[in-house]
């Protein structure tokens, strides 16, 4: 299929089920592009507007991704149960 195929896939499966990750990327994306407007208008210098927009992007991603999973980092899949340490049996 190739990567023209997948990337079709993958824009198929966001536009018609979105997964958690997925919606909550798109409204960091949102917060970004709002938050860079926003500093545009108040005149803040390029460095400072930008690097707070993307504050605002991350702050947007953990708050949308807790109320959507309820969770802050989602478990793994495949956690057997516990921590094993190598170094120290």
């Amino acid at each position: 299929m190739g990567l023209a195929g997948d990337l079709k896939d993958d824009l198929v499966g966001l536009v018609r089920d979105p997964t958690d990750e997925q919606k909550s990327i798109l409204v960091a994306i949102v917060a970004i592009a709002v938050a860079d407007r926003y500093f545009l208008w108040i005149d803040f210098p390029f460095v400072v507007r930008t690097t707070a927009a993307v504050g605002v992007g991350f702050i947007a991603l953990f708050v949308v991704s807790y109320l959507l999973t309820g969770h802050l980092v989602p478990p793994d899949e495949d956690d057997e149960g516990g921590y094993d340490d190598e170094f120290h049996p």
